[in-house]
């Protein structure tokens, strides 16, 4: 990790038009994420995250403030940005390679290489074996992997996640957490996390942001100070993960029978 900034936000504010007036989604963000980091974003529902997301990505346009991508603002969407969502979105008549390859080959990268990127991410993905399968073929978690490698495949500066793990069992999820953190540490990629998942937070993340009720500010940072970001299964372990995650619980106003806290 280097202290160059990859993703920035500099006093974000998003309204949308509801009925006569507006409805303010967030309000004065400001954030950073480093090369090689990443940062979980939580928060209550309907506070705003994956309109962060929307803007980071250059799918939406803030109502004041800017975003900014290796220092350049984000006017549109952008090239060094990759997004992973909820659904895998693979499109059923493309086979496996065919889906993962889809991004470059809109970038226009030749088929010999784009086929040999999709190819090496597959093996790292222990997906090789079915690079010729179509989306209906496989298991969730499987279909969740071939998103991943997609995403990857265009070799983004940055990545934003949306609550990429949501779909599936908490088996698969905690093996696709695994291969998602070991795929960002070697490749050094910088990524910006949403998810209600308060554990996923503090094993994924070098720190955590937590943002109020809409209209969504952050109001706290966390620095997650254990080792082995790589191995969220090992960050289960520690004897520190349960003082991070009942921090959070207590930030967001959230008692151990996951009823808010009593003022």
């Amino acid at each position: 990790m280097t202290d160059t900034i990859r993703l920035e936000y500099r006093n974000v504010t998003m309204r949308f038009a509801q009925g006569a007036g507006h409805l303010t989604a967030v309000e004065n963000v400001s954030l950073s994420v480093r090369d090689g980091e990443v940062v979980a974003l939580i928060g209550p529902s309907g506070c705003g995250k994956s309109t962060l997301l929307n803007i980071g990505s250059g799918l939406a346009a803030p109502s004041a403030g800017d975003a900014f991508v290796d220092g350049e603002r984000v006017e549109g969407p952008n090239a060094h940005v990759a997004f992973m969502l909820q659904k895998d979105l693979l499109l059923p008549w493309r086979t496996v390679i065919e889906n993962v390859m889809f991004g470059v080959e809109i970038q226009r990268v030749p088929s010999a290489e784009r086929r040999q990127r999709a190819q090496a991410l597959l093996d790292n993905l222990k997906l090789s074996d079915f690079a010729g399968h179509y989306p209906h073929q496989l298991s969730g978690g499987m279909r969740q992997r071939v998103a991943l490698a997609r995403t990857l495949a265009v070799d983004p500066t940055v990545l934003l996640l949306d609550e990429p793990f949501s779909a599936v069992d908490a088996q698969t999820r905690m093996v696709l957490q695994r291969e998602l953190a070991q795929t960002l540490k070697s490749a050094g990629k910088t990524a910006l996390l949403i998810t209600h998942d308060l554990l996923e937070a503090v094993t994924l993340s070098d720190r955590v942001l937590v943002m109020s009720p809409r209209p969504g500010r952050i109001v706290d940072e966390i620095a997650v100070d254990m080792p082995g970001r790589d191995d969220p299964l090992a960050r289960r372990r520690h004897p520190r993960t349960g003082e991070y995650v009942n921090r959070l619980m207590q930030r967001l106003g959230i008692g151990h029978d996951g009823e808010p806290v009593p003022a």
